[in-house]
């Protein structure tokens, strides 16, 4: 399987994940994915892991202040 495909997002917003990736993860009756929003693109990860990769890739401090800053943009904000 290729490391980049390419997916496509519905008009109301869904994506169909293809099957052999959904096999891969453990999602073959459907189940929760963590979604990273990177600014710039869009990271979906298995359920539990974006925690784990955001650990590894920023401080505490780093994330805290990510999160602050999306404040700004009422697209990003998060409640």
């Amino acid at each position: 399987m290729e490391a980049i495909q390419r997916f496509l997002v519905s008009s109301s917003g869904q994506m169909s994940v293809p099957a052999a990736v959904r096999h891969r993860w453990h999602l073959d009756n459907g189940g929760p994915v963590d979604v990273i929003d990177l600014g710039f693109g869009v990271l979906t990860v298995p359920a539990g892991e974006a925690r784990h990769l955001m650990g590894d890739l920023l401080s505490r401090e780093e994330h805290a202040a990510f999160v602050d800053s999306l404040a700004d943009d009422p697209d990003l904000a998060t409640t």
